[in-house]
């Protein structure tokens, strides 16, 4: 399937991909573009915006997608999109194919109502990856499985209307474990917990930080350093909003990291405290003790207590 495979102009009635193909492309429409299908597809159909507006209606449920913006179209529903009136383009990737079932639990907080998902906002921070991912969809599908799987260089980018089709069952299932980012990484981020009120942004920042990769080996220094502030007052302000300093945060997101490995891995005592930035393992056995009231192999063995 080619570009010109696809109209340009909204017509009554335009055919969506089969069901049982994954094809992905990359389109920077003009305002003339629009899609009309007053029977829905068999498809699910997958927009992410980079550029430009564009406007997409479900049923009854309408949508408007700006850059960073993902929007997904359930089968089975009358739908019509193009450029949002008023707006001098529409540039967006766009999947037709069928949705795993794991992806309907992190799509159900954003349905707008008729089988429409609309994943906003999502944050800058994700942007480049989820592009990336598009274009590691685009490359993928492409694949024979008769030769070495081609590589997507992180600057590759489409022209302006690319279009792939995964026809083999390898190529399929490589482009939809890519669009799977797509989801995880635009529906977790989107729906992150809002910020507490009178937390300074650098402080939730070095909190991430730590949250994120405990066994890392933060110090005051390279935490300030991350959220550009001095050590000296970078401790104080996080010390001061927190209620502790940020090695003691630290100590106890490395303890919380330990304990989620005894509970739901096999690893020793000793790679626990290993994997949890933890260089003593005697040390670990103290300070776990004194957290959860016993040590490493006992609260393995019996499980956490109520409340720890």
């Amino acid at each position: 399937m080619s570009a010109d495979a696809l109209p340009e102009t909204a017509v009554p009635g335009v055919p969506a991909p089969p069901p049982g193909l994954v094809v992905v492309g990359c389109f920077d429409q003009p305002p003339t573009y629009g899609i009309n299908r007053p029977r829905g597809a068999d498809s699910w159909l997958f927009t992410w915006t980079t550029g430009g507006r564009g406007r997409l209606r479900h049923g009854g449920a309408e949508a408007r997608a700006g850059e960073g913006d993902l929007v997904v179209l359930a089968p089975g529903v009358p739908h019509g999109y193009g450029v949002e009136p008023g707006a001098r383009h529409w540039r967006f990737w766009w999947v037709h194919c069928q949705a795993r079932p794991s992806w309907r639990p992190w799509l159900r907080p954003y349905d707008a109502g008729e089988g429409m998902y609309v994943v906003a906002p999502t944050p800058d921070t994700v942007h480049g990856r989820v592009e990336a991912a598009f274009r590691r969809m685009l490359t993928d599908a492409r694949w024979t499985g008769t030769e070495a799987p081609p590589l997507t260089a992180p600057g590759d980018a489409p022209g302006d209307e690319a279009v792939a089709v995964a026809h083999g069952t390898a190529a399929r299932e490589l482009a939809l474990c890519s669009l799977e980012e797509v989801v995880l990484l635009t529906a977790g981020a989107a729906r992150a917990q809002p910020p507490r009120p009178g937390i300074d942004v650098r402080v939730r920042r070095a909190e991430a930080l730590i949250a994120a990769d405990p066994a890392a080996p933060h110090s005051v220094r390279s935490l300030a350093e991350h959220v550009a502030l001095s050590p000296s007052r970078f401790a104080h302000l996080f010390t001061r909003q927190i209620g502790q300093s940020p090695m003691r945060a630290l100590r106890e997101a490395r303890l919380r990291h330990a304990a989620r490995l005894l509970e739901s891995t096999d690893l020793s005592v000793e790679r626990v405290a290993a994997a949890s930035g933890f260089a003593s393992p005697f040390h670990f056995n103290r300070v776990f003790r004194e957290r959860y009231g016993r040590p490493p192999g006992v609260y393995r063995g019996s499980g956490p207590m109520v409340g720890a």
